[in-house]
C-alpha cells in the first residue's frame, strides 16, 4: 500500500510517501543534495518495499511540498527531520538509509538517534570538514567559507552544463537536467547551502553508529570513495562504477545496492 502522509518537524509541516510492506522492518530514507521524494529515494524506495521493507521517502523542510525556506539546505534542520520521520514509523524495527549526501545525514541521525537500529548509505557524502581544509589548505577552506557567509541568502543554480552552479559540470545535468522546470524540482539552492555542506561532520560520527553498510562506486568524483572508505562501515561493497549517478537509476548498479541493503536489513532488522 501507498498513501501519501504528513508530519511534523519543528514545527514545519513535511509531505512524504510511506509505503507499506508486511512485518516490522521498515526505512526511512533521505537523499542527495536539493533532491526531492519523486527522485533518487522513490526508485529506492519502491525496490525496498517491494523486497518487503515498509518505506518513507520524504521531502526534508524547504524543499518539495514541504514547509520550509525554499532552496536552503539547513543540515542541523535535516538532522530534526529524520528524527520526526523515524518516530512517524513508531513500532517498526526502523533503519535509515540514504543515498549520496543522505548518507551522511543518515550516519549522523544513526548515530544519535537509538531507535535507529541500522544504517546504509549508498553513494554517500561523508563530509569531513578537517578533512576539506586539509586538501584545500586551511586558509583556502576558511575563505570559502567567509565567501559563502557573506552571500548567504543568495541563491545559485543547483545544476548547470557550465558555468557557477553547486553541483556543476554534464554527470549532475545528465540525472537533474529531466527536472529542470518541474513545479517540484526549481534547480536553485542558497549558497549558504554550501556552508552547510563544507562544515557538516559525518567521520566523526562513526565509534557512535549501530550496523552500518556503505554501498559506494570505485570511481565517483563527486563523493569521495576515500572517504566513504574512512568511514569504516562494519560492511562495505564496492561497485564498478564510473560515474557517481550510475547509483542513482541505473542497473546494475542499483539493483546490486537494493539487494545489498536488503540483506543488510533482514540481519540486523
Amino acid at each position: 500500500m501507498t498513501e501519501t502522509v504528513t508530519f511534523f518537524s519543528e514545527g514545519l509541516q513535511l509531505a512524504g510517501v510511506l509505503r507499506t510492506a508486511p512485518g516490522r522492518r521498515a526505512a526511512v530514507l533521505t537523499g542527495p543534495f536539493t533532491g526531492v521524494k519523486e527522485q533518487v529515494v522513490a526508485e529506492y524506495a519502491e525496490r525496498l518495499t517491494a523486497a518487503g521493507i515498509t518505506t518513507l521517502a520524504f521531502d526534508h523542510r524547504g524543499h518539495g511540498a514541504s514547509e520550509g525556506r525554499p532552496g536552503h539546505e539547513d543540515s542541523q534542520g535535516k538532522l530534526a527531520d529524520l528524527r520526526a520521520a523515524v518516530g512517524l514509523l513508531d513500532g517498526y524495527d526502523r533503519a535509515v538509509v540514504g543515498i549520496c549526501l543522505g548518507a551522511g545525514y543518515a550516519m549522523r541521525a544513526a548515530a544519535t538517534d537509538p531507535r535507529v537500529r541500522a544504517v546504509a548509505g549508498i553513494a554517500g557524502a561523508y563530509n569531513s570538514p578537517a578533512w576539506f581544509a586539509e586538501r584545500m589548505g586551511l586558509a583556502a577552506y576558511r575563505d570559502a567559507l567567509a565567501g559563502m557567509l557573506a552571500r548567504y541568502d543568495e541563491e545559485i543554480p543547483a545544476v548547470a552544463p557550465d558555468g557557477e552552479a553547486a553541483m556543476p559540470g554534464e554527470e549532475p545535468l545528465s540525472y537533474y537536467g529531466k527536472w529542470i522546470g518541474s513545479p517540484g524540482w526549481p534547480n536553485r539552492v542558497t549558497r549558504g547551502s554550501l556552508h552547510s555542506l563544507m562544515t557538516l561532520d559525518v567521520l566523526g560520527v562513526r565509534p557512535l553508529l549501530p550496523p552500518s553498510l556503505i554501498v559506494h562506486g570505485r570511481v565517483d568524483d563527486y563523493c569521495s570513495p576515500e572517504l566513504a572508505e574512512a568511514m569504516h562501515a562494519d560492511e562495505t561493497l564496492w561497485l564498478d562504477c564510473t560515474r557517481h549517478v550510475d547509483l542513482y537509476d541505473v542497473d546494475p548498479y542499483v539493483g546490486r545496492a537494493v539487494s545489498a541493503t536488503v540483506d543488510f536489513l533482514e540481519r540486523h532488522l
